[in-house]
């Protein structure tokens, strides 16, 4: 397959190469979301330890994050409950990164979604953070993804419409809504819409402040960028909640 014809493939390959390098970056990364995890949406510090009281303790646990970029939020739930971490994502810079900073209990992918497979039952947590709408067939994808998960397993997705998927009425019209009760699988939606317009307040005043250090970086394009992905804010909530709704969904397979 040719990736380059994928979804945003180009642009992540160049993000990823950024956020490699970039102090810059990674600065206002620490400042917009309370960690440094190369955030390009909005899986800010807050929203990624929302995943920990689903991690069961023990010594063989195991975690999947689909579309898991250089394994940063990873890495971080790694060091938090010491679980083997997996992860794919179909950028060759994300997964060289991920290679290169975590090597050990962990094994990363260079795939996509609909080409890769792993055991039944694999995992205790698997991990969905705007990653979703990749999917061509997200009832099919949710199929998978239940195979995989172990009979006690949580699948915790982050979840937003209005911008790549459109914005249907409310949590439960939602197109991963309807894929999971497709797959009898019972969940938890938690609305953070609210949370999500205060973030990218957050996120436009961090590129506010590290603009200078973007500039001398070469990477003013970036900074550019991030005040374009910001601009919804500089209207009023009600306006954006009409736009735009972000929701945290937490599936378990044992929903029958």
């Amino acid at each position: 397959m040719d990736k380059s014809k994928l979804l945003f493939y180009d642009a992540y390959e160049d993000f990823y190469a950024m956020a490699g390098v970039s102090k810059a970056f990674g600065a206002y990364c620490k400042d917009a979301f309370g960690e440094d995890f190369s955030q390009d949406g909005f899986s800010n510090l807050e929203q990624i330890d929302m995943i920990l009281p689903y991690i069961p303790g023990g010594k063989d646990i195991s975690i999947l994050d689909i579309g898991c970029g250089n394994g940063k939020a990873l890495g971080y739930l790694q060091r938090k409950t010491g679980a083997y971490i997996y992860g794919f994502d179909y950028s060759e810079q994300a997964i060289r990164s991920a290679r290169a900073l975590f090597t050990e209990r962990s094994e990363f992918r260079e795939s996509i979604i609909g080409e890769t497979d792993y055991p039944e039952e694999k995992f205790d947590v698997i991990i969905s953070m705007d990653t979703m709408y990749f999917a061509q067939d997200m009832t099919a994808f949710v199929t998978q993804i239940k195979r995989w998960l172990k009979q006690e397993g949580i699948f915790f997705v982050g979840y937003q419409e209005g911008d790549v998927l459109p914005k249907t009425s409310d949590a439960e019209t939602t197109i991963l809504a309807k894929a999971l009760k497709h797959n009898k699988m019972k969940y938890e939606v938690t609305d953070i819409t609210r949370q999500t317009y205060d973030l990218l307040v957050t996120k436009r005043r961090a590129a506010v402040k590290h603009h200078a250090e973007f500039v001398a970086e070469g990477y003013g394009s970036w900074f550019d960028l991030i005040m374009g992905q910001t601009e919804c804010v500089t209207e009023p909530y009600a306006q954006f909640k009409e736009k735009m709704a972000r929701y945290i969904y937490v599936a378990r397979k044992s929903g029958e």
